[in-house]
């Protein structure tokens, strides 16, 4: 219902299990196709490995394990979104793999973000030393802020309840940063936060 209520995307099957998935989309040859992680008769991961070479495939679970993230990316899997992620993401997955970007839910993100500002982290360290000028020259005080919670793995919706702006607001300010940094979507804002010590472990 979620994609089909988009006006440039239409779904063309459904399928009960991952045997049936595979068979569907090589009769079918969908651009992309959406898949769980655990599935009847043959798994997600299975499924983007063996689909992978011939359409585009985005994870789509309840499953948020490092373990399965790794798998399903090395798999050949153009995406991997939590079904919690709420369906905004999941239209901006399939657009992001429909554009040959990979979009990973946030919350993944961030996780993995922050390990790599753990301890033995050098760079992140390094550059947290110079963020509040990085930041500053690059984008507006307001900008900064939306940036941290962006990286935070924070929906529209909740920016907006946090700065008291509407999540529209929100949304066009994230525009503006994703402008200015280069970023394709908020991943890429996240690794920017990260990778310049916009923000850090809490």
């Amino acid at each position: 219902m979620i994609l089909d209520s988009q006006p440039d995307m239409t779904v063309v099957g459904e399928a009960a299990d991952g045997e049936s998935a595979v068979s569907l989309a090589r009769e079918l040859r969908p651009d992309l196709v959406l898949t769980d992680i655990r599935m009847p008769r043959l798994d997600g991961l299975e499924v983007t490995r063996l689909l992978s070479p011939l359409t585009r495939v985005v994870v789509v679970t309840t499953f948020d394990l490092d373990e399965y993230v790794h798998t399903a990316l090395r798999a050949g899997a153009c995406g991997f979104l939590l079904k919690r992620s709420g369906p905004a993401l999941l239209i901006e997955g399939v657009r992001a793999a429909m554009a040959g970007d990979t979009l990973i839910s946030p919350q993944i993100t961030v996780r993995l973000l922050s390990r790599l500002s753990g301890p033995g982290a050098e760079a992140p360290a390094k550059a947290s030393a110079k963020a509040p000028t990085t930041a500053s020259r690059v984008l507006t005080g307001r900008e900064v802020e939306i940036v941290r919670l962006v990286a935070r793995g924070h929906t529209n919706a909740e920016i907006g309840a946090e700065l008291f702006i509407s999540a529209g607001t929100a949304k066009t300010h994230i525009a503006n940063v994703q402008a200015k940094l280069g970023a394709r979507n908020r991943v890429g804002i996240a690794a920017w936060a990260w990778e310049h010590g916009v923000v850090g472990p809490e």
